[in-house]
């Protein structure tokens, strides 16, 4: 009979259960923890209990389900992204809270605002973007250089002023180009042009 289909019992609740139903410790002789998974869930709890730490409840999900303590709500696997060290293979948030939670956090670590800022500031400018004055306010726009936030821009206006590089007269000069303006440069010299003023 080979290792793997030899149960094993645990020392805790003294019954014998299959190597399925523990966990896995290489300092262990056989590889496996001493209690099994139910049990070693209660002995850590009890721990956390004398020790006055919080303990949450556990929720109890159908099969293929697990419960999100974001959202309060069980959702079915599909919902959630994977985790290989968590012991069910899962995320601890499901994936609609863990991406506004990722979005939150992008917010304050690179613009040093929060989401109600961010609306409030899309709520004055009536929603839409203050440049191109048809599509929706979506992307925070930043100066570069002083990472102070100049407003909310949809995707092709925040786009073309990064392409033109935050540069005021770069983008003065494509204003007057587009309007038929071209800044042609005149030759002075060999090898020396004057800009239009």
């Amino acid at each position: 009979m080979s290792d793997s289909a030899v149960p094993k019992k645990c020392s805790r609740c003294q019954v014998l259960k299959s190597r399925d139903a523990f966990a896995g410790n290489k300092a262990a002789r056989d590889g496996l923890q001493a209690y099994c998974r139910e049990c070693w869930a209660q002995y850590h709890q009890e721990r956390q209990v004398a020790r006055g730490e919080n303990v949450r409840p556990r929720v109890a999900a159908p099969e293929g389900h697990k419960y999100c303590r974001t959202c309060g709500e069980i959702k079915p696997h599909s919902e959630w992204t994977k985790n290989k060290t968590a012991s069910d293979g899962l995320a601890a948030l499901c994936k609609t809270c863990k991406a506004d939670k990722g979005r939150a956090h992008h917010l304050k670590r690179n613009y040093g605002m929060t989401e109600a800022q961010r609306d409030e500031m899309i709520t004055s400018q009536m929603g839409i973007c203050v440049i191109c004055l048809k599509a929706p306010a979506v992307h925070v726009d930043h100066c570069r250089e002083t990472g102070r936030v100049r407003g909310v821009l949809c995707f092709n206006c925040n786009s073309a002023i990064g392409k033109l590089g935050d540069d005021p007269d770069t983008t003065r000069r494509a204003a007057a180009y587009l309007e038929g303006n071209a800044w042609k440069p005149t030759l002075v010299a060999p090898g020396v042009y004057r800009l239009p003023s």
